[in-house]
């Protein structure tokens, strides 16, 4: 490690908070009265953080992950105490102090235990395509386990004829139909996707389910999405005749999937290594789970890539990577015709700060989704960033825009993002001249997540 290392950015700490609360309370102990007995060795920061009992919280976070342990009851993930504790050390750094509380030195056993033993791990991790992990995940029977997958392609076969069936009787009887049906038939339907092993047609099923009666143009866009489910159900049907990626971009929307560990240690492995951007990380909650969604991009191969984790409550989900930095690490893609999500592998030297992104225009951004979208047809979207854009607050009967530095063209702003204080803040990092945005690019318009100010601000 480097006790040397930088230290990150306050923007890049608070893009791990999981809400607004958490922000302001870890605010709240981003100051030394409440700290003792902290420091840093350039991979890790550690703390005892005063409460309301007569012992201490012990917080301890890992930079070079990130992650986080901290001995107090919360379930969320940071918590307040490891947001504080690294607030205040980003804020020594930027301050140019970077010796007031938390300075260098040797962390204590308590949490060196800790961080040794989530090093041990990434060693055992790294070490598994020749040692005994790729062994110990080595089906043990390897014919009883090509059976299950047969049984299961079956099963999901008779699950796509039967929902082919159901599509031609709602075409049959006339789209209006569907207005008088209800939600639970659609819920019907997807269980029955369910039962087949098929939760990606399931998900597609349930889609069309919300489509209906959604707006005065609700029955083209339930054709539409029919249309892309019939597709699909035809592309699994006929998968023996698909192009090997396509197959594999089949495959993947109805619900088959690959272990990221045989991406990575798999006898067909095939990594890319690079210095990853950053460009942003999304926590969405759903019920008890909870997903994860960091975008990067290849500074060499000039790749977008998708990490997607899950997590139950109270459960950290790993890693946790604040937009603007950069991580020299191997990837490997998932299967596809437009390969985008990736297993995150070995990574060779600690994340750093990086630099504001290259971005391009609003006409390249478009054809790089229709590129994307000629690939694979069911994509919602794909990642861009775009430099050089203004955000154009809505008005004169137009929403939110963003517009080219000629104020031609503009692209309209993504419905789902409507009313969030994001946009504001967009417009504020702006104050009416251009700024580097990254977000999502699709059918709906472009999704912001993240601009440059000129640190990342993530929206």
């Amino acid at each position: 490690m480097n006790p040397q290392g930088e230290r990150w950015t306050t923007d890049q700490v608070l893009a791990l908070a999981p809400d607004d609360a958490s922000r302001k309370a870890g605010g709240k102990l981003a100051a030394p009265g409440p700290w003792s007995e902290s420091g840093t060795d350039g991979g890790a920061v550690w703390g005892l953080c005063k409460g309301s009992g007569k012992k201490p919280y012990q917080a301890v976070i890992d930079t070079e992950s990130p992650a986080f342990k901290c001995s107090c009851p919360s379930r969320k993930f940071p918590c307040k105490h490891a947001l504080g504790l690294l607030l205040l050390w980003a804020g020594e750094g930027e301050a140019g102090s970077g010796a007031g509380t938390v300075a260098a030195g040797e962390p204590p056993p308590w949490a060196d235990e800790w961080l040794a033993g989530r090093r041990q791990k990434a060693a055992r991790v790294a070490g598994a395509p020749s040692g005994e992990g790729a062994a110990s995940r080595a089906p043990a029977d390897p014919a009883a386990a090509a059976r299950r997958a047969e049984r299961r392609l079956q099963r999901i076969g008779a699950g796509a004829t039967e929902l082919e069936q159901r599509l031609e009787d709602l075409l049959r009887t006339g789209l209006a139909a569907a207005e008088g049906t209800g939600y639970g038939h659609w819920d019907e339907t997807a269980a029955r996707m369910v039962d087949a092993q098929a939760p990606g047609l399931a998900s597609r099923v349930r889609e069309l389910g919300s489509v209906v009666g959604s707006g005065a143009d609700w029955p083209a866009r339930l054709l539409a999405e029919c249309a892309l489910l019939h597709l699909l159900d035809q592309g699994f049907l006929g998968l023996e005749r698909l192009p090997g990626p396509l197959a594999a971009t089949v495959r993947s929307r109805v619900g088959l999937t690959t272990e990221a560990a045989d991406l990575l240690a798999g006898p067909d492995a095939t990594t890319v290594r690079d210095r990853w951007l950053v460009l942003a990380q999304q926590d969405t909650e759903d019920g008890k789970l909870t997903s994860r969604r960091i975008f990067l991009r290849g500074e060499r191969t000039g790749r977008m890539a998708l990490h997607l984790s899950f997590g139950g409550a109270g459960r950290l989900l790993e890693p946790a990577l604040p937009p603007g930095l950069v991580l020299d690490a191997d990837l490997a893609y998932y299967p596809g015709a437009r390969p985008l999500r990736a297993a995150l592998g070995e990574r060779h030297t600690p994340a750093v700060p990086g630099p504001v992104p290259p971005g391009c225009g609003i006409d390249a951004a478009l054809a790089a989704y229709g590129d994307a979208l000629r690939d694979d047809p069911w994509l919602d979207s794909w990642p861009v960033v775009l430099a050089d854009v203004t955000p154009v607050p809505p008005g004169a009967g137009v929403g939110w825009q963003l517009a080219d530095a000629d104020g031609e063209p503009a692209l309209p702003l993504d419905p789902r993002c409507l009313g969030r204080t994001g946009l504001w803040q967009l417009a504020a990092i702006s104050g009416g001249a251009p700024v580097t945005v990254f977000g999502e690019c699709g059918h709906r318009g472009f999704l912001p997540l993240t601009a440059w100010d000129p640190a990342p601000v993530s929206l």
